[in-house]
């Protein structure tokens, strides 16, 4: 993934720092879900007829191509404060994306959306594990609300092999990202452009052996492939623009409209109809995040 320097730059003060646009970062945050589900779809509609870790390989190589000339501009590699922390965070992603485009491929799309949705939830329970951050009762409950959640959207019991296998993969993937995004909050005083340059140079180097292994020959799809890159590096501009110009808080909900792309995506596109318990699933899912984050009013 990549990070572009600012197109434009909002008014700024001493005091409060950037002019938020929530408007603004609002509309780039639903670019931002455009562009992922739409690389999603066609990751989808390559189904297992390429190798995940090939996909991620050249998804790497495609935003390399777009950071390079950053690079140049910089005058070469900034060296990084934690090296060890960023292996880590490359290897996890590594795992995470390739989980990733295999259960997209096992899945329907609105469950693949649905059990993604748990990240906030998994992320709450790693930062009081890894980082040590106190987590309040009601937290704890909504967790246990979007667990209640995921087994119902899942409904285990209706899963054949190839859809359990597809689960498995998915819940790698978000344990493997959430585990990753855990990480990149303790390389917090990093330069954000130097992190994703070193990432993107990173999962190059961690995906290129097993890629080279599993290779199959793209043929016709080289086209598709390249597409994906290009999708997901547009995505990842987007959603760093809306991160910018909005308050994260404003903006979070708005993820959740990916659920209504991906039903229609997965409708049209791929003849999926969601279950009853898949909507009743992502209901808890979905409300058990918002009240995990929601922080109340404070005293």
């Amino acid at each position: 993934m990549a990070i572009i320097p600012r197109l434009s730059t909002p008014q700024t003060s001493p005091d409060t720092g950037p002019a938020r646009n929530n408007r603004r970062g609002m509309m780039w945050l639903a670019a931002d879900l455009c562009f992922n589900i739409w690389a999603l779809s066609i990751a989808k509609s390559l189904g297992v007829d390429l190798p995940p870790i090939q996909i991620v390989l050249v998804r790497a190589l495609v935003g390399l191509a777009v950071l390079i000339p950053f690079v140049v501009w910089r005058g070469g590699m900034v060296r990084l404060a934690n090296p060890k922390l960023q292996i880590l965070r490359t290897m996890l992603s590594t795992i995470a994306m390739t989980g990733n485009f295999f259960a997209v491929a096992k899945l329907p799309f609105a469950l693949f959306t649905t059990v993604n949705f748990t990240r906030p939830l998994l992320m709450m329970a790693l930062a009081a594990l890894i980082l040590g951050e106190r987590i309040r009762a009601k937290q704890w409950i909504a967790g246990g609300i979007g667990l209640i959640g995921v087994v119902i959207a899942v409904d285990p019991g209706s899963l054949g092999a190839t859809s359990a296998s597809g689960i498995g993969a998915l819940f790698a993937s978000v344990i493997a990202g959430t585990s990753a995004v855990i990480i990149l909050r303790r390389m917090r005083n990093e330069d954000a452009l130097t992190q994703m340059i070193w990432q993107t140079a990173g999962l190059s180097l961690t995906s290129v052996l097993p890629a080279i292994y599993f290779w199959q020959a793209p043929g016709d799809h080289w086209p598709i492939l390249l597409s994906i890159g290009v999708l997901s590096q547009t995505a990842q501009f987007c959603f760093m623009r809306a991160h910018y110009w909005a308050e994260a808080g404003v903006i979070a909900p708005l993820g959740y409209f990916s659920l209504i792309l991906s039903v229609t995506v997965g409708y049209f596109v791929f003849d999926e109809v969601p279950s009853i318990g898949l909507y009743l699933g992502a209901v808890l899912i979905i409300g058990a995040a918002l009240m995990a984050s929601h922080k109340g009013k404070r005293g």
